[in-house]
């Protein structure tokens, strides 16, 4: 039976459509909730989101026809309705002067993301040219996480400095290293992995990575530290080193590595404690939320939030997430709890987990190391921050600052996830794509080059 390779665009075009449904229908729910009327600009905001959308939808249709068909779907509904919870926070009275613009402003960066969307996907026509580029984008990445060191140019924002700082624009460079450090990972540890899978001295039926081989490893570790200590920057310190530490093990196969990278982020964790007061108040705040002077007044409100949400939620525009500080920003999932319920927290965490689940799906079925390595590591950034989050907010682990992919409020981020999508993309047209047929080769060969094929 001959293997018939389909494009399935006609059903990533219904998938949109039902994906703006819900983006433009929370947007409705949340001026009716408010304001007891839709939203006087309702069809302008309809039509820009459309269009953006219909946008990335042509761009993957001209240039990605075999790529994965749910991806892009599950993101226009995600920043469907992280658009849609902004724009209700906006319009609860704060006192916060910047808040009637949030939502507008994350609309702009939705064009750059869809822009930056378009612009990989036209311009990286194979995306294992980039594998050329891995020590280049290493040394860019190191060099982007240096810049908010610098004085003059890095900014400190709620305790972190984490920011750059030019003219009136606020800009988090760690977004734009953490695609590039997955590209890098995926070269290197293609270049090394043989050498990285060889077992040293077997404890406790692990087989532990020869000492020689510990190099990478420490380096990215002291790294993580450093990002720890010297930007304050909890959550992105986790995600470097657990992003390197899971490519590891996927690229060698080696349990090994795991362990010995569960020993090192032990170490650096009680280092970080006992170094940094950033740290330390992150966890008394985990540890004793409700005690005196603990530190942890945001989390209780959005934990407070969550629980009058209940399992149905009071409704979108019928709670109160502005009474969580930030609430737009790095706890916007309690705010849709509080509104969603139960129900729609689960809902959302399940289009995160089909969106790794994609993704880890383009892994499995590229045909090449470098694409394998590289669709992991981008699945795996958008899993562990997910994690991350929603385990800070419940309680689970200590807050890190992480922001809810397309769903918080933040330009950079969202820039930055549009185009590891587009990356996704990528590498599944290339995998799903039907191989060239021999005929089809030789027609440009003579018969002497056809022959010594053979």
């Amino acid at each position: 039976m001959e293997l018939v390779h389909r494009r399935r665009r006609g059903a990533e075009l219904f998938l949109l459509l039902l994906s703006l449904v819900v983006g433009i229908g929370a947007y409705a729910a949340v001026g009716i909730g408010v304001d007891g009327k839709v939203p006087a600009d309702i069809i302008t905001y309809g039509g820009s989101l459309s269009a953006l959308v219909i946008a990335a939808h042509v761009t993957v249709r001209l240039k990605a026809a075999y790529a994965d068909p749910v991806l892009l779907p599950i993101v226009s509904a995600l920043n469907g309705l992280g658009l849609a919870m902004i724009h209700r926070i906006d319009l609860a009275p704060t006192g916060h002067p910047a808040h009637s613009k949030f939502a507008a402003a994350q609309l702009v960066w939705m064009m750059l993301g869809v822009l930056g969307f378009i612009t990989v996907l036209v311009v990286i026509r194979d995306h294992r040219r980039l594998q050329a580029f891995t020590y280049t984008f290493g040394l860019a990445a190191v060099v982007l996480l240096l810049l908010p060191l610098l004085p003059g140019v890095g900014k400190t924002i709620n305790g972190a400095r984490i920011w750059i700082h030019v003219g009136a624009l606020s800009f988090q460079p760690g977004e734009v290293a953490k695609v590039l450090l997955v590209i890098a990972f995926a070269g290197y540890l293609v270049l090394h992995r043989d050498a990285l899978a060889l077992a040293g001295r077997r404890v406790l039926f692990v087989d532990l990575p020869r000492g020689r081989d510990l190099g990478p490893i420490l380096g990215m570790w002291l790294i993580s530290l450093s990002i720890l200590v010297f930007q304050n920057d909890l959550g992105s310190s986790l995600l470097f080193f657990g992003l390197f530490l899971v490519m590891l093990y996927v690229s060698t196969e080696r349990p090994g590595w795991l362990l010995v990278g569960g020993v090192l982020f032990g170490i650096g964790a009680y280092f970080g404690y006992l170094t940094t007061a950033h740290v330390q108040v992150r966890v008394t705040a985990w540890l004793h939320p409700f005690a005196k002077d603990s530190g942890a007044y945001q989390l209780v409100q959005g934990m407070y939030g969550m629980a009058w949400g209940g399992l149905t939620g009071r409704g979108l525009g019928q709670g109160a997430p502005q009474t969580t500080p930030i609430s737009w920003s790095d706890f916007i999932l309690p705010s849709l709890g509080e509104e969603l319920g139960l129900t729609g927290v689960l809902a959302i965490i399940l289009l995160y987990g089909l969106l790794v689940e994609r993704g880890l799906r383009t892994a499995l079925i590229c045909r090449d190391n470098f694409g394998k390595l590289m669709a992991a590591g981008l699945a795996f950034v958008f899993a562990l921050q997910v994690f991350v989050v929603v385990g800070g907010v419940t309680r689970l682990i200590p807050l890190t600052g992480l922001t809810t992919p397309f769903l918080s409020q933040g330009g950079s981020s969202l820039v930055a996830n549009w185009v590891i999508i587009a990356l996704l993309l990528r590498i599944s047209d290339q995998a799903r794509r039907p191989p060239p047929e021999f005929s089809d080769v030789s027609e440009d060969m003579d018969s002497t080059q056809v022959v010594s094929m053979r």
